[in-house]
């Protein structure tokens, strides 16, 4: 499986690469993640716990930073052992671009699933390989960007007292009242 996309992420390319490269914020933005620990020169180690579609699975396994070149790029690789599960392995390259009003981060990842995963069928595992990196990469702009100030627009309207447009079910915007 393969899928390419990126982000932008309010933040210079440095910060973006700092947080890349530690330990705490991988452990925050990895869906499931419950341990993380290493260092980029060394690897890291790391135990997730995932559902696909009906097997959950706790996977432990190993990550590897590579082709290193501060701060433009990396590789990130990594295979873990789900048990009876199966397995999971594979790759992200990681390209850090600044723009205007902080970085832009692209990715190409490739996934390869095997053992029970693999019996699931290649939509159930494209899907979920496609939410988890997806997931992953809106945790870590989110973790990077830190918390966000509410814009001053919804600021004056709250003080203002106005109040929030009333929410209609599927039913109320089929009949447009």
């Amino acid at each position: 499986m393969h899928m390419s996309d990126s982000q932008t992420i309010a933040a210079d390319r440095e910060t973006v690469w700092a947080a890349l490269l530690d330990p705490e914020v991988l452990k925050d933005c990895v869906p499931g993640c419950q341990e993380m620990a290493g260092s980029p020169q060394e690897g890291f180690e790391a135990v997730v716990v995932q559902k696909v579609g009906p097997v959950k699975a706790t996977f432990k396994g190993a990550v590897t930073l590579e082709d290193m070149n501060q701060p433009d790029s990396l590789t990130i690789s990594g295979e873990g052992k789900g048990g009876a599960a199966g397995f999971a392995k594979g790759g992200a390259k990681v390209r850090l671009e600044e723009v205007e009003g902080g970085t832009e981060l692209h990715y190409d990842v490739d996934a390869k699933v095997g053992g029970k995963l693999a019996q699931l069928g290649s939509r159930v595992i494209d899907g979920f390989a496609k939410k988890m990196a997806d997931q992953f990469f809106t945790n870590f702009k989110d973790r990077v960007e830190g918390p966000q100030e509410p814009a001053e627009d919804q600021v004056a309207a709250a003080e203002d007292g106005a109040d929030e447009p009333k929410k209609k079910g599927w039913l109320g915007k089929l009949v447009g009242s």
